[in-house]
């Protein structure tokens, strides 16, 4: 247990670190993706263009604030080491179903190895729910019958 303690701050930073990169992945391909629609005046069940183009930059700048907003609550619970809130576990419980969900679809929409990114993201998500579990209250040691205590 004494090392799952020890390891658990830089599990957080690490998964914060990877959160904000993942962020800025995500607007990048967004940004592209708004780019091509556009030049290639693509459309989609009679879309037009240009709101293809705004909904992508929506859907991004959605994705992008919550994992901001995940990676700044593993950032702060690095920084202190207490464990995480009720609502703050629920959010970044979200974000590693979500990245399991798109684990999965990665697999055969990009391949092997952006499932494996994505794993990693999801362990270190989950290493640090873990790490940061709800704390135990300590239990006061059992007294032993022999040094004076009542007979069982």
């Amino acid at each position: 247990m004494g090392a799952m303690i020890a390891a658990r701050r830089p599990v957080a930073l690490a998964a914060a670190v990877v959160l904000v990169l993942e962020t800025v992945g995500i607007l990048l391909l967004n940004w592209i993706l708004s780019i091509v629609v556009d030049r290639q005046q693509m459309s989609l069940a009679g879309l037009r263009p240009d709101a293809m183009s705004v909904g992508a930059w929506g859907g991004a700048a959605v994705a992008a604030l919550f994992l901001l907003f995940c990676a700044a609550v593993l950032l702060r619970a690095a920084l202190r080491d207490r464990s995480l809130g009720r609502l703050t576990r629920i959010a970044l419980i979200c974000c590693a179903v979500a990245h399991g969900v798109v684990g999965a679809l990665a697999v055969g929409l990009v391949g092997w190895p952006a499932f494996a990114a994505l794993m990693v993201v999801l362990a270190l998500l989950v290493l640090t729910l873990v790490a940061y579990g709800e704390p135990r209250p300590d239990r006061a040691p059992a007294e032993d019958p022999a040094t004076g205590g009542a007979p069982a």
